[in-house]
């Protein structure tokens, strides 16, 4: 249960300029927290942070650079004393079948997914193992806790950080900081209709399109961001959000044949769907 007595304090949110990291970044404003909105686009992050009001400011990060991420923590501890939340959040979708995918693709999920994740993580951790408090948040995904075809790259890079959080977390305990997993279902933000797709798969079915086959109804971020802070709050180390996270989560773990049943008929659906797209296009 959430501990209702929940200060954030000093927080920093990267990818914070737009969907789930916007929506905790407000969320955690909303319960008297002090929000640093990192970002990529830095005049996304300044729209936010105006629209926060006092209580937030502005940064720009490159969470692929390991000293930029530095940077903003050592920036935020020198401007606030302290790091109390860090939330590692900033994330690329990459989408399409492993014989369709070249380095790029590969390089470009591991870099902000995966390294992001570590840069800000260590970063981070050896100010609050020195304060002895804080709580790191890192942003996975259901495709972190079951098998996601159709985007290797990205589930790959979600599994780690699943991972990552959860033998961190054994690591962290002693030293009096947290450390937490969010694994949302489907949310509704720009990143469905921004990945970084493999050319074979382009003119195919739109992202959207495919997962509303599993997914009907998308999570909205708000609800996704309530859920993480709560999380936090209680100390959880994976948050799972959605109804169809909690049940493909259990199913993996409780029946894993079961699960990869559903992963090679997801494969089925989405390579029937993209030979009937390259047909239609076709016959134009």
């Amino acid at each position: 249960m959430a501990r209702r007595d929940f200060a954030p304090g000093v927080c920093i949110v990267t990818g914070g300029g737009s969907g789930i990291g916007r929506a905790i970044a407000a969320e955690l404003v909303s319960r008297g927290g002090r929000v640093v909105v990192a970002d990529l686009d830095g005049q996304r992050a300044r729209a936010v942070a105006g629209e926060l009001g006092p209580p937030a400011e502005a940064a720009v990060v490159d969470v692929a650079d390991p000293e930029a991420v530095r940077a903003l923590v050592r920036d935020t501890v020198t401007a606030h004393g302290r790091l109390d939340v860090m939330v590692n959040n900033a994330g690329v979708a990459v989408g399409g079948f492993l014989e369709e995918l070249d380095e790029r693709h590969w390089s470009r999920a591991l870099d902000v997914n995966l390294r992001g994740v570590v840069h800000g993580v260590s970063a981070a951790y050896p100010v609050m193992s020195a304060q002895r408090s804080g709580h790191i948040l890192n942003t996975a995904s259901l495709a972190g806790l079951v098998p996601a075809p159709g985007m290797l790259p990205y589930t790959t890079t979600k599994h780690a950080v699943v991972g990552l959080s959860l033998a961190l977390r054994a690591e962290a305990a002693g030293r009096g900081v947290g450390v937490s997993v969010l694994c949302p279902a489907v949310v509704d933000t720009p990143l469905l209709d921004d990945v970084y797709a493999a050319p074979a798969s382009l003119g195919g079915p739109s992202v959207r399109a495919r997962i509303r086959l599993a997914q009907p109804r998308f999570l909205t971020p708000e609800h996704v961001a309530r859920r993480a802070v709560e999380g936090l709050a209680a100390n959880r180390a994976v948050i799972p959000v959605g109804a169809l996270a909690q049940t493909l989560w259990r199913v993996h773990r409780y029946a894993p044949a079961l699960m990869q049943g559903v992963a090679r008929l997801q494969v089925t659906t989405y390579r029937r769907l993209e030979r009937s797209a390259r047909r239609s296009r076709g016959s134009d």
